[in-house]
This record gives structure tokens, sequence and C-alpha cells, in this order.
């Protein structure tokens, strides 16, 4: 799937791929994600230097989660342990998931994932698009959801959650330019 944006006086788009993880070890993964699905999004755009600074943040409702699926959670994937709500941030940054369980328990998975860009001295993030993806697990069968774009009206349903994780952090709304 491919999603063309337009953020300020950038335009751009974003490849999304998501497949079945066949070669775990390839991928860096372990063994508990043969079959589960793979997410890529790579940014394409003509913005430069800073213009060109965005990153991913993602939400996730699991069956298997905190919430036990009735609500979603910010991913758990935190490199650096900084207090961002960014999972990824750079120059045109590519956004990589690649879910496992140790479990094969029937479930259900979906992601929520928006690149957002925070102008340059300030701690506000204003999403510039979304998508979301996803798997159910049922009787050890394995069925990919999505990709699919998501809107404003989702940036929003997640503001409540983002706030409370990241206090220091402001969360308007989905650019419209």
């Amino acid at each position: 799937m491919r999603l063309d944006f337009r953020h300020h006086v950038a335009s751009g788009s974003v490849a999304v791929d998501v497949r079945p993880n066949v070669h775990p070890a390839d991928l860096g993964c372990d063994a508990a994600s043969l079959g589960l699905p793979v997410c890529t999004a790579r940014v394409e755009t003509a913005a430069q230097g800073y213009r060109a600074m965005c990153g991913w943040i993602q939400v996730v409702r699991s069956t298997d989660n905190s919430t036990g699926g009735a609500g979603f959670d910010i991913d758990p994937f935190a490199p650096s342990g900084a207090d961002s709500p960014y999972a990824f941030y750079g120059l045109a940054p590519t956004l990589f998931d690649a879910p496992s369980r140790d479990h094969r328990d029937d479930f259900d998975w979906l992601a929520h994932a928006f690149l957002a860009h925070t102008p340059l001295g300030t701690h506000a993030v204003e999403a510039v698009l979304g998508f979301s993806w996803g798997f159910t697990f049922r009787k050890e069968e394995v069925q990919i959801i999505g990709p699919s774009p998501l809107d404003h009206a989702d940036w929003e349903a997640h503001h409540e959650l983002l706030t409370a994780e990241h206090p220091a952090w402001a969360f308007p709304g989905m650019s419209t330019t």
C-alpha cells in the first residue's frame, strides 16, 4: 500500500509492506515470530534536512496485552529509553515491526502506526498520516490484517493514551496541509 502526504511545504509518500515472517533469523528476530507478520513502512519525501525529520508512533491492541484487548497500549519498542513517544525518529525513518509470541493461543493483535512531525524546539507531535495492520491467530493459523489507512478520528482516539504515557508532550490533531 502507498499513502501520499503533504506536510507544510514538503510532499511524499509511505510505502507499507506487511507480509508473513518466513525467515525470522534473517530479520534479527527469534523463532517465536515465525509465521507472524512483518511490517515495513518506508518514507519517501522531497523534504531535506530538518524538514525531513519525522518519526513513527505505534499503539497496539491485543487480547493478550494489559487491557485484555479492551484498549490500546503504546508499542513497547523503546530502544533509547528516553521519554519520547516515538519508536523511530530521524530523517525519513523506516518503521519496522515483527511481533513475536512464545504462546500460540488464539488471540487478536492490531497496530495503529502514525507518521508524525515534531517542530524543532517543541514537544508537540503532529500526525501526518496513519495506517493499521495486524493479525489474528486461530487454531494455529495466522490471518494477516491490513494494511489500511487511518484518519484524523483514529489519531484523536489515541490522544488520552498518548497524553497519559507522555505528559511532557502535546498531541495536537492530524495535519491537513
